[in-house]
């Protein structure tokens, strides 16, 4: 344990419950419908409403070896070649073996796919996938009609929930293992301002970061949280230099900031083509599998081309695929573009890449369990091996999907008993972090994306570093000289937040000099098997610097000492 946490009041009040399940989106929602059909107490908590996660906001689908001729071999293939070397093989094996089971039961669930004529599940292909394998959901609508149906069978269980709350730090006992979390509930309620829920075990399943760059396809809710919370608890988080850049995001202009419409992959796997201005196809020649390459590769043939064109965008043209198509089979993005004046049917859609998904995070086991006793993480929160260097499109829904139902089943097997929370953790103690002031949300966000976006180098990183060293000290010397001007409240511990997942993600990315999957270094373009087919692990000192940490090996190490 660090001892480090945020800066906020004593928890107010407290419940008590088996198992915490931190977050709503598929991860969360799918492991805390097991966990209650275990007979656990289960409580969710999530940051905003329980479908304001970044399921939702999935369009492609999932991806799941369901179709006829399709094997789990030849989705683990794919997955291995998109992650560049860094999957942890017997990670992938379990996602793609237990991954149609899986999504079956989440049919059973009430979620409803798209089907074909015949009445089996239409798939449909993206970058990537040799095959047909992603189910999908009204089109273009994957994540909305599973959020829905997993929300519609938590309502039904009647488990307990409590939106619209910010998780703060992790409880633990005398021992150092978990016993429940702390939180700070926005509005009046059945519970109001800071409280604690106790519980032996924690699930974190918070989703992503993207609001760590100024252009991203995240909700305003992905700032990172549980890796920050992670990270002050003392837990190891791996690969977060690998940030997936979506390569086809609408472009809303240079300086347009936060949340951008997605265009997904799937508009590709129909059939749509990367145009320059001039309506050339610039993909072809450069990968087998042209617009369809993993994203990676993508993004950075767009990138390319805008610097040699010195454009900032490029363009995806399906007029091709006629009205009717659009209407029926992307519905959303077609609302979407519209309602910024540009009509897919008539004209080619103006992209560029934004930060979409972390492949890194909280480093876990196959069974979701951190280097911190008692604390689990699923979903794009966490780190399991799955996607390495790169994430195969649609493997994310899957991997919430698999491991949420490995997470159950532990904490099932295992039902640690309750503890109490150590004095200091229960009344807030420890070593109270300095808040940043919440407009330098704005500096951070420009801070990465000019220094750690698509495009790094040694100086670039060592810039944004710099910079975001500046942040954290001024920021400490401000509380030490005087402490009334570090208020707590959500603006300010998302941005402290956001500011620790930063510096996180530079120091490893400046460690790791060589360019791999989605980590693309200007300064050092090839890929260095011999030196880095290694996976960074990073940790908090107690001085609150960031250590990382090379494996000896492309395998993790345990995440027990007794493992």
């Amino acid at each position: 344990m660090t001892g480090i946490r945020l800066t906020a009041p004593a928890p107010g009040w407290a419940i008590d419950a088996d198992v915490v399940v931190v977050g709503s989106g598929v991860a969360g929602l799918t492991t805390a419908l097991r966990c209650a059909a275990a007979g656990l107490d289960t409580v969710v908590v999530t940051k905003a409403r329980l479908d304001d996660g970044s399921t939702r906001w999935a369009q492609g689908g999932i991806a799941a070896a369901l179709g006829e001729g399709d094997t789990p071999e030849q989705h683990l293939d794919d997955t291995l070649v998109a992650g560049a070397g860094l999957c942890d093989e017997e990670a992938v094996r379990t996602l793609v073996t237990e991954g149609p089971d899986a999504v079956r039961r989440l049919i059973t669930t009430g979620a409803t796919f798209d089907t074909t004529d015949s009445g089996d599940i239409a798939l449909t292909r993206e970058g990537g996938h040799h095959r047909r394998r992603i189910a999908h959901a009204g089109g273009d609508a994957t994540g909305a009609e599973i959020s829905r149906a997993l929300v519609e069978a938590v309502r039904s269980a009647a488990l307990h929930t409590i939106e619209n709350a910010l998780v703060l730090d992790l409880l633990t006992d005398a021992e150092g293992r978990t016993a429940g979390v702390s939180l700070h509930v926005m509005g009046e309620g059945q519970h109001d301002g800071v409280g604690a829920v106790r519980a032996p075990s924690v699930v974190l399943a918070t989703g992503g970061m993207g609001q760590v760059f100024s252009a991203t396809t995240n909700p305003s809710v992905s700032t990172g949280d549980g890796v920050a919370l992670a990270l002050r608890a003392g837990a190891e988080v791996s690969d977060l230099e690998f940030v997936q850049f979506h390569p086809t995001v609408l472009f809303l202009g240079a300086d347009s900031e936060g949340q951008q419409p997605l265009v997904s992959e799937a508009v590709r796997g129909e059939g749509a083509h990367l145009v320059d201005a001039t309506g050339t196809r610039f993909m072809l020649g450069q990968h087998e599998l042209a617009e369809l390459a993993p994203r990676d590769i993508v993004a950075k043939a767009i990138t390319r081309q805008m610097h040699e064109h010195s454009t900032e965008h490029m363009y995806l043209d399906a007029r091709h695929f006629g009205a009717a198509m659009w209407e029926q089979r992307f519905p959303t993005i077609l609302a979407a573009c519209r309602a910024h004046g540009i009509d897919p049917v008539t004209e080619p859609i103006p992209v560029a890449p934004a930060a979409h998904y972390a492949s890194g995070g909280i480093r876990t086991d196959l069974r979701g369990r951190t280097t911190v006793p008692g604390l689990y993480a699923c979903g794009e929160v966490a780190c399991t091996g799955v996607h390495g260097a790169n994430r195969l499109a649609s493997n994310s829904l899957l991997e919430g999907l698999v491991f949420a139902e490995r997470i159950a089943a532990d904490i099932a097997e295992t039902r640690p008993p309750r503890t109490e929370p150590a004095e200091a953790a229960s009344e807030g103690g420890g070593e109270p972090v300095a808040l940043l002031a919440p407009e330098t949300r704005t500096a951070i966000q420009r801070i990465m994306t000019r220094g750690a976006g698509v495009l790094r180098s040694a100086a670039s990183l060592a810039a944004a570093a710099k910079e975001l060293e500046a942040l954290h000290r001024s920021a400490a010397d401000v509380d030490a000289a005087d402490p009334k001007d570090a208020v707590p409240g959500v603006d300010a511990w998302e941005v402290t937040n956001l500011l620790l997942v930063s510096r996180v993600l530079v120091a490893a990315a400046r460690e790791r000099e060589e360019t791999r999957g989605c980590h693309w270094r200007e300064d050092r373009p090839d890929r260095d098997d011999a030196h880095w087919r290694r996976h960074l692990v990073v940790r908090i000192a107690a001085d609150r610097t960031p250590v990382v940490h090379r494996t000896e090996t492309a395998a993790f190490p345990p995440v027990r000492a007794a493992d």
